[in-house]
């Protein structure tokens, strides 16, 4: 008797130990809910939400404010700590937010009583457990004891993070489809998240996230990972209801005003105003390519082709406040936005769009990477890559880079370009001996032609100052490229410019 005890016991134990196992809940779980999702007709969840709540003013959205004393976690002493946002306004689809603790999710409920509604006297009249809008991780980065707010998922499948020492500017998105094409672009939206709740000594924050859209469904993993630079990995699994004309992976989007390089004239106090200054693309040849942004007259599209890319970003370069003078905006303490490719994404290109803005509060810059096979009804696409949000970082690229760019029309008729390079090895170069300046036409000689280079050292900071003349033939844009060697040495990266006419 006592034997049988002991095996009804063993067994018992060795059933529930894998029961568990099969039913906890994964990643696994919610690529099958995107591929099941997939097979049925597009909903829009934006239905759901009475129209008197998405047309309150920005007054009466901006003065709903979560209460931090209800923050998820808060009461059990963890790392990370999660808020919410609340639906209205321009955040019209409700979000379902889950929490997954040892393997058993837990659905997280709307309730007005989360939110101080300040001076609206609406909160009665949401229907319960409508959902959210998105919501925001906090974690201490500068000191062990506040928790600093890291990435923000809000906005269809927006979100934001930031390193150390930064304030939010530029975004990452989840999916981009038919950016800037005639019938209007597609905005997937995360519809559903699960967030792992972390233990007592966590370092990194996992969550899942469900994507939907009339063209495409999603599973995504995040792993978060705060500190001076916050990584954040994400794979993705794609699973397409329609065909898609024009795919954009691992979307980025920005502002870009006015720089230095900018020929147009704003009645502006500051010198620049941008989030991101540049395009930072890394081919699979090792070479390092430079684009600097530029706010157009008209929509303007480059394709940079990169098969097989090794990574892309958007970068702010220029840390210095003196270049913006906004004691507001701090653009100077913007984050860049490096992702490194995991794996072979295959033939295509890094597409960037830049759209014409006369304000700086609209996000007119967008990068991303387009396959050269677009997606047809019935595929599904698998994807992984790593997001780093930072400041400085020598190693993007390893050597001499370009710091400005400037240009100006001169009295002859021909566009002058100054471009100024910097970095350690050429910082110990002579001035009797420049290194040589490589300089192409690269859209051929019959859109422009170099009539006179020549590269100098700066006495005042140890730049390398590349300045030449483009005689413009025709009305085609002008595609640039230039980059400094010492004999068979490469000493910086490529410098890549399209002059538009």
């Amino acid at each position: 008797m006592r034997r049988w005890r002991a095996a009804v016991v063993i067994l018992a134990v060795a059933l529930g130990f894998f029961a568990g196992e099969v039913f906890a809940f994964g990643f696994a779980d919610v690529v099958q809910k995107a591929e099941s999702l997939a097979s049925e007709p597009y909903r829009d969840s934006k239905e759901r939400v009475p129209q008197w709540m998405l047309d309150m003013t920005y007054d009466e959205w901006r003065d709903i404010r979560f209460r931090t004393d209800r923050s998820l976690w808060r009461d059990q002493n963890l790392p990370f700590e999660v808020q919410f946002f609340h639906l209205g306004l321009y955040y019209p689809r409700p979000v379902s937010i889950n929490v997954v603790d040892a393997g058993r999710v837990e659905h997280v409920r709307f309730s007005p009583a989360l939110f101080d509604y300040g001076k609206n006297t609406f909160a009665d009249r949401i229907p319960d457990d409508i959902g959210f809008a998105g919501f925001r991780v906090h974690y201490p980065i500068k000191t062990p004891t506040y928790k600093d707010e890291v990435i923000v998922f809000l906005g269809a499948s927006y979100f934001r993070a930031l390193g150390r020492d930064q304030i939010y500017g530029l975004s990452a998105r989840g999916l981009a489809i038919n950016t800037v094409e005639p019938e209007g672009e597609e905005f997937p939206y995360f519809t559903e998240f699960w967030l792992v709740r972390p233990t007592a000594e966590a370092t990194t924050l996992t969550l899942y996230a469900l994507m939907d859209s009339p063209s495409v469904t999603g599973a995504y993993q995040f792993f978060v990972v705060p500190g001076v630079q916050t990584r954040v990995d994400v794979e993705a699994h794609l699973f397409f209801r329609l065909d898609v004309k024009k795919l954009g992976i691992a979307p980025l989007t920005s502002m870009f005003f006015h720089g230095e390089n900018t020929p147009r004239c704003f009645n502006d106090f500051r010198p620049e105003v941008h989030d991101s200054d540049g395009l930072l693309l890394l081919s699979r040849t090792g070479e390092w390519l430079w684009r600097p942004l530029d706010n157009p007259t008209r929509i303007h599209v480059s394709a940079f082709e990169l098969s097989e890319p090794r990574g892309f970003g958007l970068l702010q370069r220029d840390r210095d406040f003196e270049h913006y003078q906004d004691l507001e905006a701090r653009s100077e303490m913007r984050p860049s936005a490096w992702q490194e490719v995991h794996g072979n994404w295959g033939q295509g290109w890094v597409e960037l769009v830049e759209l014409p803005t006369d304000s700086d509060i609209h996000d007119n810059i967008v990068a991303y990477w387009r396959p050269r096979q677009a997606p047809r009804k019935g595929d599904r696409r698998e994807l992984r890559y790593t997001i780093f949000w930072y400041g400085e970082d020598a190693a993007r690229p390893p050597g001499g880079r370009v710091v400005a760019t400037r240009q100006e029309r001169t009295k002859e008729g021909f566009q002058r370009f100054v471009v100024d390079f910097q970095g350690e090895a050429l910082n110990r170069l002579d001035a009797a001996n420049p290194p040589e300046a490589v300089l192409t036409v690269a859209s051929g000689r019959e859109t422009g032609e170099i009539v006179e280079h020549h590269v100098v050292k700066n006495p005042v900071n140890q730049t390398w100052r590349l300045g030449f003349q483009l005689r413009v033939v025709g009305e085609r844009p002008v595609d640039l490229r230039a980059f400094l060697r010492r004999g068979g040495d490469v000493l910086t990266e490529t410098w890549t410019y399209t002059h538009i006419p």
